[in-house]
């Protein structure tokens, strides 16, 4: 199943750093087969708690996903990021399409 790696970043410095990051990322994606779904797009807030832009990175499994974030490529430049915004990332994975909420309670050893 694929994996999406998410960001929530919030206080973003525009500054020569986040320009950099933002210049070399697509170069450590490519050979993982990664590739934006969104990158920082306007959000319409339905419910109360959120703040800053919303990045989701799309890869084909979870092994590349982790391979991209651990590569040294990609460490290079993590420092621009992390150094210069409040953010929060996670990698999680997808469901398949058949895939429904009751099934979670399968999960749960209910129904």
């Amino acid at each position: 199943m694929p994996t999406l790696a998410v960001a929530n970043l919030r206080k973003v410095d525009l500054g020569p750093a986040i320009l950099d990051y933002l210049q070399k990322i697509d170069a450590t994606l490519a050979p993982y087969d990664g590739r934006f779904l969104v990158h920082g797009q306007p959000v319409t807030v339905l419910e109360e708690g959120w703040v800053g832009d919303f990045v989701v990175i799309i890869f084909p499994d979870r092994a590349r996903a982790e391979a991209w974030y651990r590569s040294p490529a990609y460490q290079a430049i993590l420092p621009l990021r992390t150094g210069n915004s409040d953010s929060t990332a996670f990698l999680v994975d997808t469901v398949p399409e058949t895939y429904r909420a009751t099934d979670f309670l399968k999960t749960l050893g209910i129904g």
